[in-house]
């Protein structure tokens, strides 16, 4: 994997290769952004490009330096995850005294900390007087959902590097490509934020369970509550699938939203574009306001779901709220 090759991220590849062009690279960056947004795969492209023994500004992929780091085995590149619940202050004084060591050959070292937000206040206070006060030339990549969550004063240190959601049509290409089924892939780059968190899940067979019971739901719920409830709790609740009735609420969303999309003729912004004879059938079943009310309906009981409420009982009552629109 190399720069020319990740999908998307523009902003993020223009401000560290023009540091790699320039030779001007932070001694700290903070890859702030969702997750799924890739990341973690761009900190290790950029660590190779660093080590690259043949490109400035991008990573070959092929030298024996971007092999160590894509086997984990590059001894001056360190990688750095919470322990349990967070990243401790023991964690930190080890990095410490790993990157104290001589380096291999350019005199660099690299560390990648993943979920830098994890950090207890004493992980922090450490870490931040070591970006100050270095003991080698070292470059932090420090990931983040959210870089606001950081110390003000390790965030003053830091070149941001933000990271956004990639653009569904762009990663729907990518994945048809790929030899992924089109509806499945259709489905799936509307509930994640990026290509490899999309791989992932079409990758899944309880997705595309999932999302067949999602679909006989669909058909039965307006009419037919009888049956509606008697599915979800043969196919979902009795499964292992109720493991994933948190994601069942995301794709009854974008269901509602297809049929807000059929009401106005936006038929080419159908999700669900392999159920067109269906949804033309049930979207006229509500007005406007009752599809956007029962979209608002998922939400809320996605909301209680997350609050640890039964989640048999939350769908049973968010079906129940379906027969009227009210």
């Amino acid at each position: 994997m190399s720069f020319e090759t990740i999908l998307g991220q523009e902003r993020a590849k223009k401000i560290v290769q023009h540091g790699l062009r320039a030779d001007k690279v932070s001694h700290a960056y903070l890859f702030s952004g969702p997750i799924g947004t890739g990341r973690k795969l761009f900190a290790q492209t950029f660590a190779k490009a660093l080590f690259c023994e043949r490109l400035q500004d991008d990573c070959c992929d092929s030298c024996l330096s971007c092999r160590k780091i894509d086997h984990g085995n590059h001894p001056d590149v360190h990688v750095i995850a919470p322990e349990g619940q967070s990243i401790k202050i023991d964690q930190i004084r080890g990095l410490q005294r790993e990157l104290s060591y001589r380096t291999q050959a350019t005199g660099r070292k690299v560390y990648i900390m993943e979920q830098a937000d994890k950090m207890t206040v004493q992980a922090a206070n450490s870490l931040l007087k070591f970006l100050e006060e270095p003991t080698s030339p070292t470059v932090a990549i420090l990931i983040t959902e959210n870089g606001q969550a950081m110390l003000p004063t390790i965030i003053s240190r830091s070149q941001l590097v933000p990271f956004t959601p990639q653009a569904p049509q762009m990663m729907l290409q990518r994945l048809v490509e790929e030899g992924y089924p089109v509806a499945l892939v259709r489905t799936s780059v509307h509930l994640v934020n990026g290509l490899d968190a999309g791989r992932e899940l079409c990758q899944q067979n309880w997705f595309a369970e999932l999302r067949n019971v999602m679909l006989q739901l669909g058909k039965e719920c307006t009419s037919k509550l009888g049956t509606a409830l008697l599915i979800a709790q043969q196919k979902v609740f009795k499964t292992e699938l109720a493991e994933h009735a948190d994601m069942l609420f995301d794709l009854f969303h974008l269901w509602f939203r297809d049929m807000l999309n059929y009401q106005l003729n936006r038929q080419d912004h159908l999700i669900f574009s392999d159920q067109v004879d269906t949804i033309s059938k049930i979207a006229w079943t509500k007005s406007t306001q009752e599809w956007v009310h029962v979209m608002d309906s998922a939400a809320e009981a996605q909301k209680r779901l997350r609050a640890n409420v039964n989640p048999q009982l939350v769908f049973e009552q968010f079906l129940v709220g379906m027969q009227g629109g009210t």
